[in-house]
């Protein structure tokens, strides 16, 4: 089986691998990070099974022995949760993962139970490899990050639908909500991470923290 447009990107880092994919009418990004050992970190299984099955199969050159380890959910919306049941049925040792405060609903809307609930803080093995988990409350209440640092490359952030190139992710015109999440973008990403570091949306191209933080008064200002 062939990937077709989905397949997107593959970037190799420092024991790590990365590939994403586009699928889905709304171009949802599938991230899946290969370590040298072969443990598997597959975020948002959002759409297409086969076309998410079909990606595990093309990392398996990235690794002698790969293995889906976890199965992660960036938050609760129905764009990133669309082939979830799938993937988890088809793979059943991979633990569930989700925030927290979205966990419910995610079990809700796919019937899959979240094995491991997440909080800001929480870290991930990946092989050798740690991965953070950011808590970014806003755009959902159980919206999460991750944060990784090979070893010799740039961080690598993947942000869900919390921060994209050009500002932070939607929250329906509520001042409350946008505070919120602007205040933990700027306390838990850019406080934290150097301007070298990438980040992969939910949707679309990457970016970088350095294109992104000259405008960080201009989204404040604009609410938006």
């Amino acid at each position: 089986m062939g990937l077709g447009r989905s397949v997107v990107e593959k970037v190799e880092l420092p024991g790590l691998v990365l590939r994403r994919a586009a699928v889905g009418g709304m171009d949802n990004n599938v991230y899946l990070f290969t370590s040298v050992g072969g443990a598997q970190l597959l975020v948002d299984a959002a759409a297409e099974p086969d076309t998410i099955e079909a990606l595990l199969d093309a990392a398996s050159a990235d690794a002698a022995e790969p293995h889906l380890q976890y199965l992660l959910t960036t938050h609760s919306h129905h764009d990133h949760i669309g082939a979830l049941a799938a993937v988890a049925s088809a793979h059943p040792e991979a633990a569930v993962l989700a925030g927290d405060a979205d966990a419910d609903a995610i079990t809700a809307a796919t019937g899959v139970p979240v094995t491991r609930r997440l909080r800001d803080g929480d870290v991930l093995a990946l092989g050798d490899l740690e991965v953070a988990v950011i808590g970014l409350r806003g755009h959902t209440p159980g919206s999460v990050a991750l944060g990784l640092a090979p070893a010799g490359a740039p961080a690598q952030l993947v942000t869900g639908d919390s921060l994209f190139p050009g500002g932070v992710g939607n929250t329906g015109r509520d001042a409350g909500r946008f505070a919120r999440l602007f205040a933990d973008v700027v306390a838990r990403v850019f406080a934290r991470y150097p301007d070298e570091t990438v980040v992969w949306p939910g949707h679309g191209l990457p970016t970088t923290l350095g294109a992104e933080r000259p405008h960080l008064a201009e989204w404040e200002a604009r609410g938006w």
